[in-house]
């Protein structure tokens, strides 16, 4: 095991946290560190070493892991007051699990190899919590090749994909047009639940009776029996974070002169759900929004 890198992780949230449990169950030494003290006490239970600040991790890690909410959280823990970046160093290497801009990603790597000779990855994740939970992440990396195949051994234990989509961005303009379906799916399948109910059919029947045809898909099948039995807890993600990733397909799509229709329309009943102060709440409430509710 001591030819295996050291390991930080910071952010601890839904994502961060199963795939921190992964890595230690795989062997690895790992230094964590959350805004929030109290996610940490899970993990130091299995074994994770706890640091003061991001820059404590990156002293102690050879590949700092990061998962967090949003670009502004991202540029905090990277060089903000005891950021990763003032504890970097030339050998050391970022991988960035968070959703954020792709203009962001590109200059944060620019930025992190300027300040402190460090690599960074941008490889934001598709999968959800089960996925982070068994290790089938789809994961879609933007990069140097030399940081990607330097990652591969360590997220081979997180994801069942790991795809080099180009350089510093690639991987976040492939998230966003990951965010840009699957945004759009949650709509649909909400109404595909509102009509069966209206209807007179059992909806919580859907997934199984579409699956393996043309309408099937992952959220058919994970959030489809959810929409119909109005079970949104614990949630499986945000309206918020959602909200967040479609504002960032926006702003690309307007730089690049691309139309998207839908993803415009889903993203208006994501802000609706969001004024209604469900920003927390995971996306399948759109079905209590389509049948009048708040």
């Amino acid at each position: 095991m001591s030819d295996r890198p050291r390991l930080g992780f910071i952010g601890l949230g839904l994502m961060g946290r199963p795939m921190t449990q992964r890595l230690l169950a795989a062997g690895y030494t790992v230094t964590v560190w959350n805004r929030s003290r109290e996610k940490l006490a899970p993990l130091l239970e299995k074994g994770a070493r706890a640091a003061d600040s991001p820059a404590a991790v990156a002293r102690a890690a050879d590949i700092v892991l990061m998962c967090v909410t949003d670009q502004q959280a991202a540029e905090s823990v990277l060089f903000g007051h005891e950021g990763i970046a003032a504890g970097g160093a030339p050998d050391k290497l970022v991988v960035d699990f968070s959703s954020i801009a792709p203009a962001s990603a590109r200059a944060f790597a620019e930025r992190l190899e300027r300040e402190c000779a460090m690599g960074l990855v941008d490889a934001p994740v598709s999968g959800g919590t089960v996925g982070a939970e068994q290790g089938t992440l789809a994961i879609m990396a933007g990069g140097k090749p030399e940081h990607i195949e330097r990652a591969r051994p360590v997220l081979a234990h997180l994801a069942q994909r790991f795809t080099r989509m180009g350089d510093a961005g690639a991987g976040q303009v492939t998230k966003l047009c990951n965010q840009v379906i699957v945004g759009c799916l949650f709509p649909v399948i909400a109404e595909a639940v509102r009509l069966a109910e209206a209807a007179g059919v059992d909806a919580r029947m859907l997934p199984a009776a579409l699956k393996g045809g043309f309408a099937d898909s992952l959220p058919l099948q994970v959030f489809g029996a959810r929409m119909a039995a109005r079970q949104f807890e614990p949630p499986l993600g945000a309206v918020s974070i959602m909200l967040k990733d479609l504002e960032n397909a926006a702003a690309v799509a307007k730089d690049k002169g691309v139309p998207l229709p839908m993803a415009r329309t889903a993203a208006e009943l994501y802000r609706l759900l969001d004024a209604q102060g469900r920003g927390a709440q995971e996306p399948t409430v759109l079905v209590e929004l389509l049948e009048g509710k708040r």
